[in-house]
């Protein structure tokens, strides 16, 4: 089990990360219900087709999250005053020989919350995991170039772009580009200094 700490935001309540449980994943189809196709492939990627169950949410994490000797590690953003989980963010290990982590299926799936600083601070924290805890030198994401919204959030917690590809994934409405995103131990240890 990996440590669990206490993140504050300037904005709401105190929040913090624990590792998700087989109960807690009936709140990603609550925060899917009413969503797009294209909602789900922002979010998930090719991962799971539309429409999302809870079957689908459970054969992944039971049979990859859960199994022995997994590298994903999925998390609960939760508010510490009311044990409300907002939201959820996976870390997982892409390169063992390199040391590289991926951060994915990151969703503050509360909406009154989005736009409100939580999403840099649980990157904060992801990233201290990551860095501290799992020994990574290297933390990736992708995002789509019209998520400005979490490109900025990304940028602010010292993540830059790497590379770009076009037509990295097709929607209802055409293609979507993707960038990819990267920050280092060292770049990470200078901007928390």
């Amino acid at each position: 089990m990996l440590k669990v700490r206490q993140i504050s935001s300037d904005f709401i309540e105190m929040i913090k990360l624990d590792l998700f449980e087989k109960e807690d994943l009936k709140r990603i189809i609550e925060w899917n219900a009413n969503k797009s196709a294209d909602d789900l492939l922002q979010w998930a990627g090719p991962m799971y087709n539309y429409p999302l169950t809870l079957v689908q949410v459970e054969n992944y994490f039971l049979n990859e999250v859960e199994k022995d000797n997994s590298n994903i590690f999925v998390y609960k953003i939760q508010l510490i005053n009311t044990g409300e989980i907002i939201g959820t963010i996976e870390l997982r290990e892409v390169d063992e020989n390199n040391k590289i982590g991926k951060i994915c299926r990151f969703l503050i799936g509360e909406e009154n919350i989005r736009g409100r600083g939580v999403g840099t601070e649980v990157l904060k924290e992801i990233l201290r995991i990551g860095f501290e805890d799992l020994k990574f030198e290297k933390i990736t994401l992708g995002v789509f170039d019209f998520n400005q919204s979490a490109i900025k959030c990304y940028e602010n917690a010292g993540f830059t772009k790497v590379k770009f590809t076009e037509n990295a994934r097709k929607s209802s409405n055409g293609y979507w580009n993707l960038y990819e995103m990267i920050i280092s131990k060292d770049e990470w240890q200078i901007k928390n200094k």
